[in-house]
């Protein structure tokens, strides 16, 4: 399956820093695909911006999901309705390889994206030449940053931590060949960072590494990036890939990981009798993997507006692009403001996590506002209807917040699904949240 970008009819090559909105009549199509998008089952009516805790969710996903996990027949009988689920089963990762751009490797399921990152991390730590070092960057998520942290103290290697650069709020190849040694057995890297907002190039990272360390086993948290963009882990030159569809548009329910063919077979947890690839501990949820067909099926519905290629994939890549331009538009507004609404740049006091025009923000803008704690801006704008959310210095934020000197930021997080006028209805509400001249 093709894994590089496809030509998009309507988009520009390079997405402008201004973005590009879908079409009204589109983007009401969209809307109405996704459960609670306006309203609140708890609390009525509200702007969701808290994307990045969790996305809405698809109708389709959770209907489809629903008629599965009501089948009471497992796999692996000899009978109709166990031939069915298997077909489930398959259909979901074939979709999941599609999604992720993977023509080859395998993909296994977990309890979560942060619990598939910890039991690779393990199992490339033990499998692993004895010695050397290992290799995470401070901007990570707690999945990747803690888990090679305790697994080099447990292994008896160093653990070399790579700071990412405050200002940019990322890393990159340069960074990570500064600290990378010939003996470095695994490098974890963070395609997007739900705190600053900023994707790392993960494909030049990994040149980076490889260069210094051929055999190092590279491990990407690509669980913030999955729902802003298109994967295409054959283009990376890494060893796992990790998401958790609850990110993008499913429900609540398994993390998955693709593993590259030579990561698939280290030793590893598994039943004796099973084949030397198979990571996966008993029997998987069918009803997940319905979900994520119903998530695949639903951005080859978006893609087929934007490109004349006519593939699955084609489709994904040409839905990626036009998310990420709708993105782009909305971040934009956001911070620069519309006629007669002041955006979060001409704010004073106000401190944005990174450059607020940079190509490399995937629809998170987190921000500190002098003398105002975050989680008042956050419980003042929920107050007024717009639910977002403040990092603070914890067990998942600290390790990037520290190094900016703040104990917490506001979060305000955005999807392809979110609305001019959602931002507009944001924008006049921090009028009477933030302090003015």
């Amino acid at each position: 399956m093709a894994t590089t970008a496809s030509h998009t009819s309507g988009l520009p090559q390079t997405i402008p820093v201004e973005g590009r909105l879908l079409s009204s009549a589109l983007l009401e199509q969209v809307r109405k695909s996704f459960l609670h998008v306006e309203q609140c089952p708890f609390t009525g009516k509200r702007v969701f911006f808290e994307n990045a805790g969790g996305s809405l969710t698809l109708k389709t996903a959770v209907e489809r999901s629903a008629e599965v996990a009501g089948i009471p027949d497992n796999e692996h009988r000899d009978n109709p309705a166990s031939h069915a689920v298997s077909q489930i089963v398959a259909n979901g990762r074939n979709d999941l390889a599609i999604f992720m751009g993977a023509s080859s490797g395998v993909i296994f399921g977990g309890e979560s994206g942060t619990e598939c990152l910890f039991r690779v991390i393990r199992a490339a730590a033990l499998a692993a030449e004895p010695g050397g070092s290992i290799v995470s960057s401070s901007v990570e998520h707690p999945g990747t940053y803690d888990a090679t942290a305790q697994w080099a103290r447990r292994t008896g290697r160093e653990w070399i931590e790579i700071p990412f650069d405050i200002e940019s709020g990322r890393v990159t190849a340069a960074h990570y060949a500064d600290r990378v040694r010939a003996d470095t057995r695994i490098a974890t890297i963070l395609h997007t960072s739900p705190v600053t907002g900023m994707s790392m190039e993960v494909a030049e990272i990994a040149r980076a590494i490889r260069s210094v360390a051929p055999q190092c086993i590279i491990i990407v948290d690509g669980i913030q990036h999955a729902p802003h963009g298109t994967l295409a882990v054959d283009d990376y030159g890494v060893d796992a890939y990790v998401i958790s569809p609850y990110k993008a548009y499913c429900r609540f329910n398994n993390g998955y990981a693709w593993l590259s063919d030579r990561l698939s077979v280290i030793d590893h947890d598994r039943l004796s009798g099973k084949p030397a690839d198979a990571w996966e501990l008993g029997s998987r949820d069918p009803s997940a993997l319905a979900g994520v067909s119903a998530m695949v099926d639903y951005l080859a519905w978006l893609g087929r507006h934007f490109t004349e290629e006519a593939s699955r994939r084609a489709y994904l890549v040409a839905a990626g692009r036009a998310m990420q331009a709708h993105e782009r538009a909305l971040v934009h507004r956001l911070l620069h403001g519309s006629e007669g609404l002041k955006g979060l740049c001409h704010y004073p006091g106000l401190r944005l996590i990174g450059p607020a025009d940079s190509p490399h923000r995937e629809g998170v803008v987190s921000f500190a506002v002098e003398g105002v704690e975050a989680k008042h801006v956050v419980a003042e704008l929920g107050a007024r209807g717009v639910r977002v959310h403040a990092r603070s210095d914890d067990v998942y934020s600290g390790n990037i917040l520290r190094p900016l000197r703040l104990p917490a930021v506001t979060r305000i997080s955005l999807a392809h699904y979110n609305s001019v006028e959602e931002i507009d209805t944001c924008l006049a509400a921090l009028v009477e949240v933030l302090p003015l001249p």
